[in-house]
């Protein structure tokens, strides 16, 4: 059996970590030529040690240099490259097959497009990409013929409940929301919500920022404008209902009635090997198998915008279109990590999307450096914002 050739884009991540398990557990199946990190070198060189790979790139030479300081004599030399550069160039290295693309934020955008346009198989599982740029993005993967594969558990649900079924059957998607650790707090109590308690999702294991944005549905939100150009169909036939249980990940609804959904534990390993496999086999991951009966029930919710409104905010910026998305990806960037840092209150995320995004004039997505530029505006307009309203000084 040929071994899949793959780079792994924030391999130190949450499901860059999880990815390299399910390699792990198969190695006459797949062969890791290119790992792409951010700061986390200690994690990275055990990365190396275990899985060998030619090419690695790091955040910056201080990271180079640290990297260099942790491997020792007995140890792998992969080649080093650095920055943003580095990891375009993990992303299309020739030999590789597939690329998951699993940096978070905007900083995924270049490297992602580079395998898109480099005409690999990508695992998206950074959905900022697909935020600022989806239009674009989409036209060049047909133009070089990247199968763009869903990663988020969400996406890569409805990517599976479309398989064998016409496209033109479709009436919705729903997409499936956890509603996060502040689901049934009223209004008082959210405005009171600290990072700590925000950061305690209750059923996923994942990155801080991403965390939050399942806390305020903002995750949800991108997730919609994510999936109207993964499947290509627009915002009025997708919809967010709130499920407590995270067992059913999400659901595609068609013209007949008939509603086909994917369950299984909330676990990522299962989505990423599904991406990493196609359109071959699944593989046998061991997970523990879904148990009905302990479940006793799942529940479903109509998500609350008066508690959580910015979610709606994701729709808006879909409907006017453009630079519009790019501008509220970057203004939430820019407002988790205020509050993250203890300088906001947690309604003040949503709020400060909502002036970045009415301060803002669309305008169309030609380019991959139109939708970074973009981010980049929405991201100033937050700060800007947020140190006028809430500045301590």
């Amino acid at each position: 059996m040929t071994r899949r050739k793959i780079s792994i884009l924030g391999s130190t991540g949450s499901i860059g970590t999880s990815a390299l398990d399910v390699v792990g557990r198969f190695p006459d199946r797949f062969e890791v030529v290119g790992l792409a990190a951010g700061g986390r070198v200690d994690v990275l060189a055990a990365q190396i040690r275990a899985f060998q790979p030619k090419v690695v790139s790091v955040g910056d030479e201080a990271g180079a240099r640290a990297l260099s300081g942790l491997l020792g004599a007995g140890d792998p030399q992969p080649e080093v490259l650095v920055g943003s550069r580095g990891a375009c160039a993990i992303a299309s290295l020739p030999e590789v097959d597939f690329v998951l693309a699993a940096i978070a934020g905007s900083a995924g955008m270049l490297p992602t497009a580079a395998a898109v346009d480099a005409g690999k198989v990508v695992g998206l599982a950074n959905k900022e990409s697909m935020v600022l740029a989806g239009e674009y993005l989409m036209a060049q993967a047909k133009r070089t013929g990247a199968p763009i594969l869903p990663v988020d558990s969400e996406h890569s649900a409805i990517f599976q409940c479309l398989v064998g079924h016409n496209r033109d059957d479709v009436r919705r998607l729903v997409l499936t929301a956890s509603g996060g650790p502040c689901r049934t707090w009223d209004a008082d109590r959210i405005e009171a919500c600290t990072p700590a308690e925000a950061l305690k999702h209750p059923n996923w294991s994942m990155g801080a920022k991403i965390t939050v944005d399942s806390a305020t549905l903002m995750n949800k939100g991108l997730e919609v404008i994510e999936a109207r150009w993964l499947f290509d169909l627009p915002p009025e036939q997708i919809s967010i209902v709130v499920h407590p249980e995270s067992v059913v990940h999400s659901m595609v609804e068609y013209v007949d009635g008939s509603v086909v959904a994917q369950l299984g534990t909330p676990d990522m390993r299962g989505p990423i090997a599904y991406a990493l496999t196609w359109p071959g086999p699944r593989l046998p991951l061991g997970l523990p198998p879904l148990d009905l009966p302990a479940l006793g029930k799942l529940a479903f919710e109509e998500p609350d915008p008066r508690r959580f409104p910015a979610y709606e905010l994701a729709y808006e910026a879909l409907r006017i279109g453009g630079t519009a998305p790019a501008v509220v990806s970057g203004a939430d960037e820019a407002a988790v990590a205020a509050f993250l840092a203890g300088k906001i209150p947690f309604p003040g995320i949503a709020a400060a999307i909502s002036h970045a995004l009415e301060a803002h004039s669309a305008r169309p997505v030609a380019s991959v450096d139109d939708a970074i530029a973009a981010s980049d505006e929405g991201r100033r307009s937050a700060d800007g914002w947020l140190a006028g309203r809430f500045s301590k000084g």
